[in-house]
Formats: structure tokens, sequence, C-alpha cells
């Protein structure tokens, strides 16, 4: 039998249409156009005037935000990394599933205020936020917050405390420090103003930073060494203050409370990550389940607490080659509140 060409095209596009109506081929993209825009939120700590910085990336059409805060010695890039963005970048995973983004600088970091360090501590970051949210709140439907490590703890704060938000994401951060392996990493670091990459910004010594070179160790072990990443890592590493490690270090007399008082639904997602999971004082992150099974205690059963842990990279998990697995848990996550 022969086949004209027009009657081949006719059947191959038939096909076509039953494989996609059928889930066998992926659609085409139709991501909606993202318009970003940069924002300085004015914000009072401790009776002093700052500013918070942001970018705001909203798709056409957008109804929920997600408001992100950084972890320590972290900024507000690491919401939207530049080393391959299309599997790294959360920024452009969360705003090509139609959600919103607002990925800060902690006060201190990036472009916000830079105040004394003793005034930056993880609940006067986490009133920061609630201000910035108060902010854009009519813009959205809804408003998830959420954090990577320290940013996590600040999240947890921020709506524990102010119950104005709709979803609490929490990346890199359990109950359940490992202080085994988070100690000597904070005693390996250094005083941003002594250092040569930040310096410039000539901040008081209670602002401390990574020592060249240690990031891999710190952060992304046991993931692979991709020097790429690595190195941009490197190059945008920031500050934490001491006084915001001490809030969540001691987060069995800080965060806790706060997390009972979460009524939202929280999700929680980590990686192979030494300083929060495993023996001997981390949580049980062999599974989704079994990190549910050690975090659900913490939360009150409004939270429905709901968990995802990403195999093969450790502590800042957007980095992680096969990130994208978690942005979709994430974004599914996200479309059930």
């Amino acid at each position: 039998m022969r086949w004209s060409r027009s009657r081949l095209s006719t059947v191959t596009k038939s096909l076509a249409v039953a494989l996609l109506a059928a889930g066998l081929v992926p659609a085409p993209a139709s991501a909606a156009p993202v318009t970003c825009e940069q924002l300085d939120v004015p914000v009072t700590v401790f009776g002093t005037p700052q500013s918070m910085h942001g970018t705001l990336c909203t798709p056409s059409g957008a109804s929920t935000v997600q408001v992100l805060i950084p972890g320590g010695t972290y900024n507000s890039s690491y919401w939207d990394i530049s080393y391959a963005p299309e599997s790294r970048s959360y920024r452009q995973a969360m705003n090509k599933a139609g959600i919103a983004t607002l990925a800060v600088d902690r006060l201190g970091t990036g472009r916000s205020s830079r105040p004394l360090s003793a005034l930056v501590t993880a609940s006067t970051q986490a009133h920061a936020v609630h201000q910035v949210i108060r902010k854009i709140r009519p813009r959205f439907e809804k408003v998830i917050v959420g954090g990577h490590s320290i940013g996590s703890a600040m999240a947890l704060i921020e709506a524990g405390l102010n119950q104005d938000v709709d979803g609490v994401l929490v990346t890199g951060f359990t109950h359940r420090m490992n202080l085994v392996t988070v100690v000597p990493v904070l005693a390996g670091m250094v005083p941003a103003a002594l250092d040569p990459q930040l310096r410039g910004y000539a901040l008081d010594l209670g602002y401390l930073t990574t020592a060249a070179g240690t990031r891999y160790g710190a952060f992304h072990t046991p993931g692979p060494q991709v020097p790429q990443a690595i190195g941009l890592d490197e190059a945008t590493k920031d500050v934490f203050a001491t006084s915001e490690a001490v809030d969540t270090i001691t987060l069995n007399n800080v965060v806790i409370p706060f997390t009972r008082l979460v009524d939202v639904p929280v999700m929680i997602a980590v990686g192979n990550d030494t300083h929060f999971c495993g023996q001997p004082l981390g949580s049980d992150c062999t599974s989704a389940e079994a990190l549910r099974a050690s975090e659900a205690p913490f939360f009150s059963d409004a939270a429905r607490l709901h968990t995802y842990v990403l195999d093969g990279y450790g502590h800042s998990i957007n980095y992680a080659p096969n990130a994208p697995d978690y942005h979709r848990a994430v974004v599914e996550w996200a479309r059930g509140i």
C-alpha cells in the first residue's frame, strides 16, 4: 500500500494527539510570561529603620507567591542559581509552574540593610519577613513562606507567631540538629570583616562567613563535586550573624513552641544532610516516611505534614543535579494547599 505525503501527515498528527492524550509524550512547554521586579521593603527591627530587599518574579496570572528566605552564608541568589539554571534554579522551576516567587536577602546580606549584628537574630529576621509578607499580601490569593537551613527556622517562627500565610516550606532543616557535624563547620567560620571577598562591606565582627574553599565539604557532600557549581557557590557566598546561629542551635527552646502554633500545611524537604539527619543526634531521613515520623511530634495536626528526601546530595539541595525531582514535589504540594 502506498501512502501519500498528506495522508502520512494526517496519520502522524493523529498519532501525536493520541500519545499526548495518553500522557506518553510530554506536551510542549507553554509557560506564562514572567515579570521580575526588585523590591526594597521598609522594615523595623528593635525600633531601627531597615530595608529588606527581594526579587519578585511573577508569571502572568499567578495567584500564589512563595516568600523565600536563604540560609546562613547565602543570599537570595541561592533560589536562582545561575549555573545550569534549567535544573538548579528553584525560582525558574516555580515560575514555570505558574507560582510567583519573592526571594529575599536576609538582613545583613545581599542588598538588604546591614545593621549591627547584635540586632540580627532568627526572631528579628522572622519579624522583618512578616512585614514583607504584609506588604505583598494584597497582590496574591495565597502566600507560602519558605526557607533553607536557618531560613527555615525563620519561616517557621514567622508562620507560628503571625499565622498570616497559607503554607510553610522547610528545606535543609529538621528539629534535630546533628551537632557532631554542625559544630566543626561553625568552628571553621571566619569573621566577614577579615575575609578578602567580603571585607569591603565593613561589617562588624559578629558577622561570619565560610573560609575560602570550604563550601563543598560544609554544604554539598556527599553530592558530586561539580567545579562550576561549587565555584559559583564560593563566588556568591554571603554572611550570617552569630546571633542567628544561636537562635537556631537553641531550637528546642526557640522553634518548637512556634512550630506547634503553625496552623497551615507544612512540607519538609531535605537531602542526605549530615547536619540535620542521621546518627547520633539528627532526624531519621532514610526515607520520606521515616522523616515524617521524626518530625511529626513537633507539629499540630493542622500542619498536615508532608515530607520529601532528595537522595544523593547534602545540605544545599538547590545545587543538586537532580533538584528538579524536589522542585516537582514542591509544585505538587503547593497546588494541593
